[in-house]
This record gives C-alpha cells, structure tokens and sequence, in this order.
C-alpha cells in the first residue's frame, strides 16, 4: 500500500528502495527501478514535473561539469553518450528530471549513482512518460 497522501498521478520516489511508484489510485501503483542521487547528492521533499521532453538535448550543471570536465558542453537528443535517454520528466523547482539513460549507464539502475537525477531504464520511462501529467506532484523519501 502507499501512503496515504498519494493521489492518482502522484510518483513516490524511495531512495532506500531505489524504486520509483506511480500511483494509480485507490492504493495501487506501478514500480519501476531507479537510480538515485549519490551520498551528498540526494534531496527530499515534494516538487512539481513542470515538462514532458522525448530524446531531449542536455547540457550538463556547472557541477556535474566540474565533476567531469570531459564532458561536452552540448550533448544532442538521441545522441548515444546523452546521459537522459529516450525521455525525461523535468522537475521544478531545480536542474533535477526524471529520465532514461545512456546504454553505457544500463547498469547503474539500482544503485546510488546520479547527481540527484532519477535515472530510470529507457523502457521504463517510456511507460511511465505518458502516464505522468504536467504538475503532478513528485514525493522523493528516504
């Protein structure tokens, strides 16, 4: 059962279970896995999916780049190295989205991994990308 507070479209991301829940209503939810935000780089609360992007473009965060100074600046929708995947789901307030991945990043699914990202399986996002609405409400727990 989810929690109460869960209203149908609502997501619940638990970062213990690195599980993500799409609530259905009446205490019913599909759950895909995820990989969440490494020690330090996880957050908690509740935001808001404020766009729906498919193969989107990314341009990594300053920090992500000083962590990583190799990567490109630019790295174009549907290019093989563009760490989002076939889709994402860009949370307010903050740089932060729920999205695919790369096949070179397949493997991080399940773990601690991103910079507070929800990474999702390409196939997965896909799933759940036209059943999330614009303004649904995203509750990221421990």
């Amino acid at each position: 059962m989810l929690p109460a507070m869960l209203e149908a479209g609502d997501i619940l991301v638990s970062t213990r279970q690195r599980m993500l829940y799409f609530a259905e209503g009446n205490g019913a939810a599909i759950r895909y896995p995820v990989a969440v935000g490494k020690p330090g780089k996880q957050w908690f609360g509740t935001r808001l999916i404020d766009g729906k992007h498919i193969r989107p473009a990314w341009a990594p965060p300053a920090e992500v780049k000083r962590a990583n100074p190799a990567i490109p600046d630019f790295i174009p929708g549907g290019a093989p190295n563009n760490p989002m995947g076939a889709a994402a789901l860009t949370i307010y307030p903050g740089e932060y989205a729920i999205h695919g991945t790369s096949a070179a990043m397949r493997a991080s699914i399940g773990s601690f991994a991103s910079f507070g990202c929800i990474r999702m399986l390409d196939e997965d996002i896909l799933d759940l990308y036209p059943r999330v609405r614009v303004g649904a409400q995203v509750h990221v727990v421990a």
